[in-house]
Formats: C-alpha cells, structure tokens, sequence
C-alpha cells in the first residue's frame, strides 16, 4: 500500500498554486483542498484575521488533512504563507500527518514580482476571496502581511513563464506521483 501523501503547494499570492493545483488533480486524480474553502468559509462568520478566524483556520485544516491520511487518502492543499497563520504551521501539519501515517511533500512556486502584479487584477482572482486588489496587494507586502519563515521545500516550481500544466507534470515527475490514466 501506497503511503498518503499532502502534496503542499506554497507560493504568493497570484503566483499560481490554485491554477497549478486543480491540473494536478487532473493529471494525478488527487483531490485539491485549497486554502480558499477553509477561508472563504471563516470570512462568510469572522473577520479576516480575527483570534477566532486564525484558530478555526488552522484547526480544519489540520483535521480534515489528517483525516484523509488516516483513510488512506493523499490530497493536495495549496497556502499561501501570511503573518496570520502560526508560524510553525507547516511543521504541526507534518507531524499530525506523521502520527497519521502519512507523508508532507512542500511543493514552493515562485514567480517575478512583475508578473505577480500583472496577474493580481486578473478576473479569475475573484474566484473565492481572492486578493485582486494590485494596490492592496502593495499595501499588504509592505506592512510585513506576508512577512513568513521560509517553507523547506523538495521542489520549487517557477511559475512566470511555465503553464500549469507543465509544471503539475514537473511535480508529478519530482515527487514520483501516478499519473491518472486518460482515454
């Protein structure tokens, strides 16, 4: 048996981990759980940000993460690291998902500032809750909002010139994941 895996997809935002994320679903036949459900859930209730937010953020996160795992389940999350998420976030998750049976693979996108910008007012950015403000996103980065420690990551994927389907091929070969098979 296969041991489940949490294919971690880190990256700023508008750098394209949701796009990367839901081929590689595609591609492998894993299920995406991206930040945003979990977000936009919270926000329809709390304030952004709020003790409350913050802490039933990361408490379904981690439950339904270890769950799938203890089922057997590997799934795929994307995040992006922000100053309101505890920083040893990505470290907790690791263990739960140890203890459960499972493994952590950190998946890290990256893409040029320029292209972040250019893509940050794009229309599919108000899909979810999305930051699609260029102007905000600004504001955000220089107060520090996005100030995180740095995630160790097994693969890094430059995003500002590779499609999403190229790099969810890339991963799938760096991470040794199946291939769904396609007809």
């Amino acid at each position: 048996m296969n041991t489940p895996k949490i294919i971690f997809i880190h990256g700023p935002a508008a750098s394209g981990k949701y796009t990367i994320a839901k081929e590689l679903s595609k591609l492998s036949g894993l299920p995406l759980f991206h930040n945003h459900l979990t977000v936009d859930l919270l926000l329809s209730l709390f304030p952004f940000g709020s003790p409350e937010f913050i802490r039933h953020r990361e408490s379904i996160w981690q439950d339904l993460m270890t769950d799938a795992i203890a089922r057997g389940d590997s799934v795929i999350f994307t995040f992006n690291p922000e100053r309101t998420v505890s920083r040893d976030f990505p470290k907790t998750l690791q263990s739960l998902v140890s203890k459960a049976g499972g493994q952590v693979h950190f998946v890290e996108v990256i893409c040029r500032e320029e292209e972040l910008e250019n893509r940050m007012e794009a229309a599919s950015r108000r899909d979810f809750m999305k930051l699609s403000s260029r102007e905000l996103y600004r504001q955000l980065k220089q107060s520090g909002a996005f100030d995180y420690p740095p995630i160790p990551s097994e693969c890094k994927i430059d995003s500002t010139h590779s499609s999403p389907e190229e790099s969810a091929v890339k991963i799938i070969a760096l991470l040794e994941l199946p291939m769904e098979k396609t007809t």
